[in-house]
């Protein structure tokens, strides 16, 4: 049995570890197999590219240099853990896939989509529901100024206009694969956004014919 991809796919700011972290809970109470992933990272090699890619030392990363890196940290969390589990018929929530590297590094950075879909699909996995949590770009990254403790990371560090033409790139791709795509207004309450995405990924759980564990 093939079990669900599901990703969730913002701005910063905008709920995405939050709400899959929530989605999982709520589906293993539901008795169904859960796997939560987070990219870059996921594995040993994952999460030292992650370092690499978040660290503020690397500010001067070339664009396509950053896009590899990406690409190669989702592979191996492919290879090690997103395709075994998939195998065996759990639901794989990923904080993040495919999309960011569209949205970041193509819409964000202005790389050449057509190389960077020929990127993704050299790894033969496509997401079966993402959630885009849809929020204004300097509302995402006010959210995160304001958490105690929390210092930008290289990425977050990009100004408003960066942000706004990610946000942009992800709304535009959801209008472009409707099917796929369930946009939520991530402005809303957290267990309102919450409710949302377990009702919508328990209708492609049960179309998919993935069945509770007890």
């Amino acid at each position: 049995m093939r079990g669900l991809l599901v990703t969730f796919e913002g701005v910063e700011g905008s709920g995405k570890t939050t709400q899959a972290a929530r989605l999982a809970e709520a589906l293993d109470a539901e008795g169904l197999p859960t796997t939560v992933v987070r990219e870059p990272g996921g594995t040993v090699l994952g999460e030292k590219v992650r370092e690499i890619l978040l660290s503020v030392e690397h500010h001067e990363m070339a664009a396509w240099a950053e896009a590899g890196l990406y690409t190669a940290a989702r592979a191996q969390l492919l290879k090690e853990v997103v395709i075994p589990r998939m195998a065996k018929g759990d639901i794989v929530i990923a904080d993040r896939f495919v999309d960011s590297t569209f949205a970041y590094q193509g819409a964000g950075r202005g790389l050449e989509m057509q190389v960077l879909m020929a990127m993704q699909m050299v790894l033969k996995v496509k997401p079966d529901l993402t959630f885009l949590l849809d929020l204004p770009a300097e509302v995402g990254l006010s959210r995160q100024s304001v958490q105690p403790g929390h210092e930008p990371d290289r990425l977050e560090r990009e100004d408003v206009v960066f942000h706004t033409r990610v946000r942009d790139g992800y709304l535009d791709f959801a209008r472009r694969d409707p099917e796929r795509y369930h946009v939520i207004d991530a402005a809303r309450e957290p267990a309102a956004v919450a409710t949302e995405a377990l009702r919508v990924t328990l209708e492609r759980a049960s179309a998919r014919g993935i069945r509770k564990v007890r």
